[in-house]
């Protein structure tokens, strides 16, 4: 039946060419913005992943930036704390000098004094943006926070910790030896012994530092591979297929221009029922 009043063939076609356009418009965006899923009407499941991941890798992140500031911190007090290890190792071979018969103790000293005032300038001088970590001040266990996780919806902190030590304090008793002419044998090795015992904990605080360095490191080097697997994961869930895209481009080009043709032919039909009345 024909009916100049209902055109079910048009209906079809433009049905047809409707859901062409509307593939077609989907492609064309994905291929201008490299994205599968742009919101959360495009797969809502995705969307919700790819979300909570981005924001536990900008998290992250963050944290690996503030770890830089801390890592700072330690490496300039450890530089420091080196410094006062080769400066006790010389206060010590300086002692162990004096031992010597007919050394003069006096000019031994100046030199011990010299060596005790560098000690406090490289203690000084070990600061970075405002904190000192061999300073009686910063000394102490320290603990940053070195990552996020997650356990279901529920978010938390992961920390590290490292020992400062008070090395004013190892100075001052560094400072607070003194020898002149008159000091005894006994005295002498007595001086020897507690300036090795001395020297014994600057190299431990340098050890310990060292090793919080090292390890803040090595969170940061895992902190930036974990960033490049989260976006790898949201990227292959969320990431258009370019390749695949372009394919479907060319096919819905093909199938619009089809359509529009089978519209067209389609609304030519209620034209030949005029011929029927001529």
């Amino acid at each position: 039946m024909s009916s100049i009043l209902t055109n079910n063939s048009a209906m079809n076609a433009l049905s047809t060419l409707r859901n062409v356009n509307n593939n077609l418009s989907e492609t064309q965006n994905r291929i201008s913005t490299g994205m599968k899923v742009n919101s959360a009407k495009d797969n809502a499941s995705y969307f919700s992943i790819s979300t909570t991941m981005k924001s536990e890798g900008g998290m992250n992140k963050a944290v690996n930036e503030g770890l830089t500031l801390t890592k700072n911190s330690i490496s300039t007090a450890r530089l420091g704390a080196e410094t006062m290890v080769d400066l006790s190792q010389q206060f010590v071979d300086r002692l162990a000098f004096a031992q010597t018969e007919g050394v003069d103790q006096a000019d031994v000293q100046k030199e011990l004094t010299s060596l005790a005032a560098q000690m406090k300038t490289a203690i000084d001088q070990s600061s970075f943006n405002g904190e000192n970590l061999i300073s009686a001040a910063g000394a102490g266990t320290k603990s940053v926070v070195s990552g996020v996780s997650r356990s279901g919806a529920t978010l938390a902190t992961t920390k590290i910790s490292f020992e400062a030590t008070d090395l004013e304090a190892v100075q001052t008793t560094f400072a607070a030896i003194a020898i002149d002419n008159t000091t005894t044998a006994a005295d002498l090795e007595l001086a020897l012994t507690n300036a090795e015992g001395y020297l014994a904990a600057v190299t431990d605080a340098a050890t310990d530092l060292g090793i919080g360095e090292k390890q803040v490191e090595n969170q940061q080097t895992f902190l930036s591979e974990l960033g490049d697997r989260l976006d790898a994961g949201v990227g292959s869930m969320i990431d258009a297929d370019m390749e695949q895209e372009a394919a479907r481009l060319q096919s819905l080009q093909v199938q619009q221009q089809l359509s529009t043709q089978s519209l067209s032919i389609a609304n030519q039909a209620p034209q030949n029922i005029l011929s029927l009345f001529r």
